[in-house]
């Protein structure tokens, strides 16, 4: 699966988790630049992109991203 693609399915995840469908995410995007990205929504987030994906991601993994960029090069590290 192409960066690209992925990027499209974590975007879509976001819009359904967020209930925000003008969230349009890039590399760079960060909580800060997503006003419903909080913590509590943020697990909820990982959780919907491990079943999107069928992965799992450690507490590691997580705290290790600072933005979606990282978060991408983690889905495609695993698939």
């Amino acid at each position: 699966m192409e960066r690209g693609e992925i990027l499209k399915k974590v975007n879509d995840v976001f819009i359904d988790v967020l209930d925000n469908d003008t969230i349009v995410l890039t590399d760079e995007t960060t909580a800060d630049d997503v006003e419903e990205w909080d913590s509590l929504n943020h697990i909820q987030l990982v959780v919907a992109i491990e079943r999107q994906f069928k992965i799992r991601f450690t507490s590691r993994e997580i705290q290790s991203w600072n933005n979606v960029g990282e978060m991408l090069d983690c889905i495609i590290a695993k698939g």
